[in-house]
């Protein structure tokens, strides 16, 4: 059985198993997963109205505006069944606007209730070249002002402007206008591939690689500041635990301090280990770091702790692993005679990223938005786990990181529409 959804009426919302759109021009698509059911403010009409202009907005603010307005909270950090967790309604919203333009949609599941998007514009010949778009679809969490999108002196306010919605925004607009022109690529496969779990263990990458999709480039919508960024650190966090025994605060000396002896084990990671690693050096990232992030240790005032555990969050250089990185540590406290156990606290790798940027498809798009050399940042995204599983891979989009996860998270409109035009500069540079 499947439900029917008319965008030209306003009427109803995709509430059962599987999904025919029936959109401008008279394109079906259908859509095999079981969409959730859409918020009361979100009705058809909204959905395929999502990129006209409206009031002097241009369309990528508004679409950025009615994304910030429906909240895809990361599940991983919000109670089940909380109303502004998961990625689905938004993945839903984009999906009606995707098919009236004219692209193929489809979805990929990938958690309960959470999946990808992937909305396809294929070339008017053979294809030769596919293009990924990867920005997520999900955020932290925020408080309940942060979820109403609000504009302030050239800035639009709200959970995801910049981190990703703003650069979801841009791409698919991008796309979208590149749909219903006449500069089509003749040759080349652009691919907008929504992505689930970014925040938390980038389930949605993951999936993408695992189901064998080939790229010639992804480029993972990231805040950059529209720089193209070829590399990127890799985000490993480790948790090391001491072990002492447990005895009375009254007689201390009859114990031994599990919480003494983990002190000493962080002063030697922020000291003379982070020294050492600020000697091992990239030409576009800078060191390698570690930073002990938590700490917790014993029962109550008046016991001896046997027992304390840290978590550290060390940021690695290309080329550095993670079993040379717990070899490293293990050797330090072996020579400092600080007893330890160690263990990995990530269930799947996040290692470095470095693309070469002399790969014509990178040159091309460096050329493209007038950059003349490669770019780095600090932190990880799934640009990573793309290049990792055999697609050559970058990051860019508008906003500031230093606006990402903060109690007032904004971008800039100006970069916003920049980043927009920028992409799809690109993508007639294949027509």
């Amino acid at each position: 059985m499947k439900n029917q959804l008319h965008c030209d009426n306003g009427e109803g919302v995709a509430t059962r198993h599987s999904l025919t759109l029936f959109c401008a021009g008279g394109t079906n698509t259908r859509i095999g997963v079981q969409p959730q059911r859409s918020t009361p403010s979100v009705t058809a009409h909204n959905l395929c109205a999502g990129l006209a202009a409206d009031n002097g907005m241009s369309k990528t603010e508004k679409l950025l505006r009615e994304l910030i307005a429906l909240p895809s909270v990361n599940s991983a950090f919000l109670p089940t069944r909380h109303p502004r967790a998961g990625e689905q309604r938004v993945a839903d919203f984009l999906a009606v606007c995707a098919a009236r333009a004219g692209l193929e949609v489809d979805f990929q599941p990938v958690l309960p209730n959470r999946s990808n998007l992937l909305a396809r514009l294929s070339p008017a010949n053979k294809v030769r070249q596919r293009i990924l778009l990867a920005p997520h679809l999900d955020t932290v969490n925020g408080s309940e002002p942060q979820f109403t999108p609000r504009t302030r002196n050239g800035q639009l306010f709200g959970r995801g402007a910049c981190d990703t919605k703003g650069p979801l925004a841009a791409m698919f607009v991008a796309l979208c206008e590149l749909a219903r022109s006449r500069q089509r690529p003749k040759e080349t496969e652009i691919i907008f591939a929504g992505v689930v779990d970014e925040e938390n263990a980038q389930a949605g990458s993951r999936a993408l690689v695992a189901s064998g999709l080939k790229a010639d480039l992804a480029i993972v919508g990231e805040p950059t500041r529209l720089q193209v960024v070829t590399a990127h650190k890799g985000s490993l966090w480790l948790q090391l635990e001491t072990r002492g025994k447990a005895a009375h605060g009254s007689r201390p000396e009859l114990g031994r301090n599990a919480v003494h002896t983990m002190a000493r084990i962080v002063n030697l990671l922020q000291t003379e280990y982070a020294a050492k690693l600020r000697r091992r050096r990239h030409p576009l990232l800078g060191c390698a770091t570690v930073s002990v992030g938590t700490i917790c240790g014993g029962a109550q005032t008046n016991i001896v702790p046997d027992l304390c555990t840290i978590t550290i969050d060390r940021r690695t250089l290309p080329g550095e692993t993670e079993v040379a990185v717990a070899r490293e540590i293990k050797s330090l406290l072996r020579r400092k005679h600080l007893p330890a156990t160690l263990a990995n606290g990530k269930a799947a790798p996040c290692l470095p990223l470095e693309v070469n940027p002399r790969l014509p498809v990178v040159r091309q798009f460096l050329r493209s938005v007038g950059q003349t050399g490669p770019a780095g940042v600090h932190f990880f995204c799934d640009a990573s786990v793309l290049a990792h599983g055999g697609i050559p891979s970058v990051v860019f989009g508008p906003g500031d990181i230093a606006q990402a996860h903060t109690g007032n998270e904004w971008i800039s409109l100006h970069s916003l529409e920049r980043g927009k035009d920028l992409l799809l500069r690109f993508f007639q540079s294949f027509s």
